[in-house]
């Protein structure tokens, strides 16, 4: 799928060294932020931890979908996903570790 609007990359032109930094760099923030965070909240209901998450997600999904495609942040926003899947993962192995 092509992308629509005036932030059309040159697929020729993609800086994947320094995207990649990016990416790894705002993932690595990410993941700890989230993981804090859900911590927290977690230890004063796991409901609480999973239904601020969600609602955090599902406000800024749309805002980062239709910024996919703009050159610079578009890094970024991969970045916050892996960061985001990251700290969830870490939050569901502490959680399931303390029930062991």
């Amino acid at each position: 799928m092509k992308p629509d609007g005036p932030y059309r990359a040159d697929p020729d032109s993609v800086p994947w060294a320094a995207g990649g930094t990016v990416v790894v760099l705002v993932a690595a923030l990410g993941a700890v932020a989230v993981y804090a965070f859900g911590a927290a909240l977690a230890a004063v209901h796991p409901l609480i931890a999973i239904a601020v998450n969600a609602v955090a997600v599902l406000g800024v999904a749309p805002t980062a979908w239709r910024w996919r495609y703009t050159p610079v942040v578009r890094w970024v926003l991969a970045g916050a996903a892996v960061g985001l899947v990251l700290g969830w993962l870490a939050i569901l192995v502490d959680g399931i570790s303390g029930l062991l």
